[in-house]
């Protein structure tokens, strides 16, 4: 099986939000950017060189729009199949992300008032839904789909053979991306916590670069330091209980609740 390569798919700015292009024996997306992004980011395929047509298969991180919001469209555009995990399956179906959105901090509160991330956009129903670690040798990648559950129920990430590891929304590059190379949470997550220990289960298997859906590719070795001070913030934070997650949301007021059969 070939070396996989990363390459990135500016979606907003030059890196504020990111798809990805990995190339193996075929080429393989990762995530489907805001709505109406799809042209731009076959636009970038292209660029590289890769008929989109030859695109074997799209994968989605998790159910935020700026991550699904073209995929209904990247899915017609090229032909691929849509993979995603089951437990984000409601937004994918609906083409509404939960909410409320739970806010990291003061960009997260900000961001959580944007019109646009509260819109509906075009639904899909995934080809392949993902419950656990998926190989994606059939579909000519050296690489695995590896749950990452916290920052959304369904989150996932991409680890190469060689050991980059497209992170989503793992982790971000500070204020969205604005301040290269510098480890930071993006402005939600479900679960803090649980996405931390997803975090450092996947900092466990050492990879190379961790390349992220906001910002350029970081370190692990500086999001290990990173990733050990925001335990320390998020254990004070819990202590005090002032750490809201999505099953708290969900437990306060379950008539909210949309329940999807798989």
């Amino acid at each position: 099986m070939p070396r996989t390569k990363v390459l990135p798919l500016p979606v907003l700015g030059r890196h504020a939000v990111n798809a990805y292009l990995l190339l193996g024996r075929r080429p393989v997306i990762v995530d489907a950017g805001m709505p109406g992004s799809a042209r731009r980011i076959l636009k970038h395929v292209t660029a590289y060189g890769v008929d989109p047509a030859d695109i074997a298969l799209i994968v989605l991180t998790h159910g935020h729009l700026d991550h699904f919001g073209s995929a209904a469209e990247l899915h017609r555009l090229t032909g691929a199949p849509v993979a995603g995990h089951i437990a984000d399956l409601e937004p994918y179906r609906t083409g509404r992300v939960r909410t409320p959105y739970l806010p990291n901090g003061p960009m997260g509160r900000l961001m959580a008032r944007n019109r646009n991330l509260h819109v509906q956009v075009e639904p899909l129903e995934p080809d392949i839904l993902v419950r656990g670690e998926t190989s994606l040798d059939d579909f000519g990648l050296d690489a695995r789909i590896m749950p990452t559950p916290g920052h959304t129920a369904g989150s996932v990430s991409v680890l190469t053979g060689t050991g980059d590891l497209v992170a989503g929304d793992l982790v971000a590059n500070s204020f969205m991306g604005l301040v290269r190379g510098r480890p930071a949470n993006p402005p939600f997550h479900d679960d803090p916590l649980g996405n931390l220990a997803s975090l450092r289960e996947m900092l466990a298997l050492d990879p190379t670069h961790l390349h992220v859906g906001h910002g350029t590719p970081l370190d692990p070795d500086r999001v290990r330091r990173w990733a050990a001070r925001e335990g320390r913030r998020l254990t004070r934070l819990a202590a005090r209980g002032r750490l809201t997650t999505r099953a708290d949301v969900d437990a306060a007021a379950p008539d909210r609740r949309d329940v999807i059969a798989p």
